[in-house]
């Protein structure tokens, strides 16, 4: 059984902590100033969503956040199972050990991938913030 229920569920939680991120005074701006386009791709449920730093994003914000699929070329693409982000987010998955063991399989220069790694940290924390905010206190990994 997965964590999520289907697509709407992840963007419900991991998109809405992605929009949050993007007008984040700390993550969003260190994220916006990779200049880079940033594509997760999700199974299990199926899901997309595009970071946008490359292009000038609206006011309020640092970067782009585009959920679903769309045009955008894509720098860097990560692809995992949803429970793997969820776990990710949790500061519960060591990036480059799931690299290794291909749970995230990323296309694209993967340095660029880890130099981002210290500006989401915050997200560890948020992420279970914003799910017991919007009542899913089950969905908090201990």
């Amino acid at each position: 059984m997965t964590v999520f229920q289907d697509a709407n569920h992840y963007y419900q939680t991991i998109g809405e902590l992605m929009n949050r991120a993007s007008r984040d005074p700390v993550v969003g701006k260190k994220i916006g100033e990779s200049g880079i386009v940033l594509r997760f791709v999700y199974r299990h449920p199926e899901a997309m969503t595009t970071i946008n730093a490359k292009d000038k994003p609206a006011a309020g914000t640092f970067v782009t956040v585009l959920h679903g699929p769309n045009d955008l070329k894509a720098d860097v693409t990560m692809t995992m199972d949803a429970d793997v982000a969820h776990a990710f987010w949790h500061g519960k998955v060591n990036l480059m050990a799931a690299l290794s063991k291909k749970q995230i399989v990323a296309e694209g220069p993967i340095p660029k991938i880890l130099k981002l790694l210290p500006a989401v940290q915050p997200l560890y924390k948020q992420y279970p913030a914003l799910l017991k905010e919007l009542g899913y206190e089950n969905m908090v990994m201990k």
